[in-house]
């Protein structure tokens, strides 16, 4: 099974200290202090896509009952559960989550389209991560068509390239 894999440009993820993880949320990570310096009880967590400077950019899309998924008509429909909440007792919160592959942004791993990869294991784990980290190419693929070797070559991508986003219909949806 491949996990998603979402396209966040992690060039520096693993440095950033804990106490910037979670700006909207002063002395989070100090269990000795849990107040918000504004005295707002109404904690609202900052989603930002642009990260180190604009060096990063997370290109991911949020994740809802409502996005599109392959294959579903009506969209993903529920995919997070809490079965153990510290409301109901439970010493912490444990979510659970069931996604197919294909949902919201992602990469496609080499078996997804090449059986004898797949039958190998060449899930998305397997991947280079330094061939998914750096400059890329944003496409505009046109909204009416799909992505087939005619669309690839009326799109032009220039020969060198070595990272492209497709910005398809489902970017906007």
């Amino acid at each position: 099974m491949s996990p998603i894999f979402s396209l966040f440009l992690l060039s520096s993820i693993f440095t950033t200290t804990a106490t910037t993880a979670y700006p909207s949320v002063p002395g989070a990570f100090d269990p000795t202090d849990c107040t918000l310096s504004s005295g707002d009880e109404n904690l609202i967590p900052i989603r930002r896509e642009v990260y180190a400077d604009g060096r990063i950019f997370d290109i991911s899309h949020r994740i809802t009952n409502d996005m599109p998924s392959w294959d579903k008509k009506d969209g993903l429909g529920q995919f997070l559960w809490l079965p153990s909440s510290m409301k109901n007792g439970s010493l912490a919160n444990n979510s659970e989550m069931k996604l197919p592959t294909h949902t919201g942004t992602h990469v496609d791993a080499p078996g997804h389209v090449f059986d004898h990869y797949f039958d190998a294991g060449f899930d998305v784990d397997t991947l280079d991560l330094e061939v998914l980290n750096g400059p890329a190419l944003l496409v505009d693929v046109p909204r009416d068509k799909n992505i087939t070797a005619e669309v690839m070559e009326a799109l032009k991508i220039p020969k060198g390239v070595r990272r492209v986003l497709f910005r398809t219909l489902n970017t906007d949806r």
